[in-house]
């Protein structure tokens, strides 16, 4: 007798998610955008998303194929928790709430803080912009000694530096509460051996610092462009039981994602695909030209990996957070 596993609405979510990332531009016939939509945008009033999500919102009114009003609501903090759960409870899968993912929205998610009640899986990528996110130092300690790790936080998106070198069996000891800045005087002085870099201009940073990159937080056979001789992680080991893995990478992608544009789960394929038409405009026009070294802007297709990483399954996140409590001594509260 065969016993059939029914499944779950995770499983549905991205499954469906999938067949409408299968092209860039699926069969748009008798598809049209809405002529009124609407982005959720993280604050504060004139923060950084704001700003950068009023050029968006002009280069896909004028990418689209018919005319389109697309208007912020900006909600919450910086961290984009308030804005994603607003999403969640109140989007309808059709094409006219659209919402700005950070990393962090979805690093707050993986490490069970309390405020993030909302579930990415299967939300479909309309943007994004992703950032190098890399492991650098100077020679490892010799002896076996632990190698001295700089973090801002236990609960910061880089923590999957630390799990990328348990992955790899190597004795590591975290040093906390070291801001980036923070993080390169101490490596500059030799109270650590490792630190985290993010963003733009890394491989100058690199160079400023005299010190080489160890591995990138990249997904499974991604190099970066700007560092094709540096080795993401999941080339370097095939160690840890699958969540263990797959919890490594969605604190990676959280650490790496800038921020995505998203659809909700079930949104029509082909009302996704006229929304990554639209973003081209902004692609080519924008994002592409002026974004500094170190940030990559992707269109829906390049991005559907990364955000679908950042909602792994159950098991993933529940070793994430066994591996946050019996490693760096922190759970949410």
């Amino acid at each position: 007798m065969t016993t059939q596993i029914a499944p779950t609405r995770r499983d549905l979510l991205r499954g469906t998610a999938a067949l409408a990332a299968t092209a860039a531009f699926p069969a748009t016939a008798g598809a049209t955008l809405p002529g009124a939509a609407t982005l959720l945008v993280p604050g504060p009033e004139y923060g950084p998303f704001v700003r950068w999500a009023a050029r968006l919102c002009d280069a896909l009114a004028r990418g689209a194929t018919a005319a389109v009003s697309l208007q912020q609501t900006v909600l919450g903090g910086p961290d984009g928790v308030t804005a994603a759960n607003r999403f969640a409870t109140a989007a309808a899968p059709d094409g006219r709430t659209l919402l700005v993912l950070p990393g962090v929205a979805a690093q707050a998610r993986l490490v069970g803080e309390p405020r993030a009640r909302f579930d990415a899986a299967g939300w479909l990528p309309v943007c994004a912009v992703q950032g190098i996110a890399v492991l650098a130092g100077r020679s490892p300690p010799a002896n076996g000694q632990a190698i001295r790790l700089a973090l801002a936080a236990a609960d910061s998106p880089e923590a999957a530096a630390l799990l990328g070198l348990d992955l790899l069996g190597l004795a590591a000891a975290p040093v906390l509460g070291l801001a980036p800045a923070q993080a390169e005087a101490a490596l500059a002085q030799g109270q650590v051996d490792a630190i985290v870099l993010q963003g733009a201009d890394v491989p100058a940073r690199l160079a400023a610092l005299q010190i080489r990159p160890w591995f990138t937080l990249n997904a499974a056979g991604e190099r970066d462009p700007l560092l094709p001789e540096t080795p993401a992680l999941t080339e370097l080991t095939a160690a840890g039981k699958p969540e263990a893995r797959a919890a490594f990478q969605a604190a990676a992608a959280a650490a790496r994602l800038r921020a995505a544009v998203v659809l909700p789960a079930l949104t029509p394929a082909n009302v996704v695909a006229l929304w990554r038409s639209a973003a081209q405009r902004w692609l080519e026009e924008e994002a592409r030209p002026t974004l500094p070294p170190g940030l990559r802007a992707l269109s829906g297709v390049e991005a559907a990996p990364l955000v679908a990483a950042l909602a792994p399954p159950p098991e993933a996140v529940l070793t994430y957070r066994e591996w946050l409590l019996r490693r760096l001594h922190w759970r949410a509260e």
